[in-house]
């Protein structure tokens, strides 16, 4: 079960950015005006938002990741409650835009919510929640060499609203990175679940 949670969790993320990128443009959309954005978004609003949904329902998977990993750990002090937390976040900010975004016409209105639920709560503190819990997993079952660089290159989206040169690109390396982390440590616990098997 844990395996296909953190591969889902992967391909699924990988396949609702990429979806975003070519209907939406995003997330360079973003950074457009707010009422240019709206029209976008109700240009493709079924698909943005299905998009969305998925990208959602990826990050929540970090939620029982987490408590499958912290049944199989040493120290499983952190593991859940930082799990559970980031997946939160990360959950609250997109979710904006399938439940809320198709009823709002005002550019005020969406600019401000994009900055509190995208910005403050569902991006600074889904990197930073998402690049603690990286740490906290990768010391108990690795592999460290790809855990620890997605880690701090996700948490130098924390940086961005700062309009530091590099976070943007940085952040988003470290997404992809961190999903490729994500199916070698599935690979990694699925391995000795099959030798446990054959011996049995």
């Amino acid at each position: 079960m844990l395996p296909l949670l953190l591969i889902a969790g992967a391909v699924g993320a990988n396949l609702a950015f990429l979806g975003l990128g070519s209907v939406f443009d995003y997330p360079d959309v973003l950074a457009e005006p707010a009422d240019q954005v709206l029209a976008q978004f109700a240009q493709h609003r079924v698909a943005v938002s299905a998009l969305f949904l998925l990208l959602a329902i990826s990050a929540g998977l970090v939620a029982p990741i987490s408590i499958h990993l912290a049944r199989r750990a040493e120290h499983p002090r952190w593991i859940v409650p930082l799990g559970i937390a980031a997946a939160s976040v990360q959950v609250i900010g997109l979710l904006r835009w399938p439940l809320i975004v198709p009823f709002i016409d005002d550019p005020g209105t969406f600019r401000a919510l994009s900055t509190v639920l995208g910005t403050a709560i569902g991006e600074t503190l889904g990197y930073a929640l998402t690049a603690a819990w990286t740490f906290v997993v990768a010391r108990q079952f690795g592999p460290r060499l790809l855990a620890w660089p997605a880690a701090v290159l996700v948490a130098c989206g924390v940086l961005i609203p700062l309009d530091v040169p590099g976070t943007k690109q940085a952040n988003f390396a470290g997404y992809l990175l961190w999903t490729v982390w994500l199916v070698v440590l599935a690979v990694k616990l699925w391995r000795p679940a099959r030798v446990r098997t054959a011996i049995a």
